[in-house]
């Protein structure tokens, strides 16, 4: 599903227009950024949270050269899903 995808989803069922719709889809998804970029956690109960997480310092290894390569320190933004939302997704797939 593509972000045009969810705004036609959401305008159909909301009764908005797209172009509505779209700008606050993008607002959400800014939102979502700034808040990220200045370290912030974003809880949606029911949905999940996101939250940047501190990936240390490693080893890895070019696979073409078999070469060592030290990869850097990095934060990285991570997407943890709520139990409904894990318990929902996992039932409905049962059933396929």
């Amino acid at each position: 599903m593509t972000k045009a995808d969810i705004v036609h989803v959401i305008s159909t069922s909301t009764g908005l227009s797209k172009v509505e719709t779209e700008a606050v889809v993008n607002g959400f998804m800014e939102t979502v950024m700034d808040s990220m970029k200045r370290g912030e956690t974003i809880e949606l109960r029911g949905f999940g949270s996101f939250k940047v997480v501190k990936r240390a310092q490693r080893m890895a290894r070019n696979p073409k050269t078999n070469e060592e390569v030290v990869v850097p320190e990095q934060y990285v933004p991570t997407l943890k899903m709520s139990k409904d939302f894990r318990k929902a997704v996992n039932d409905s797939m049962k059933g396929i």
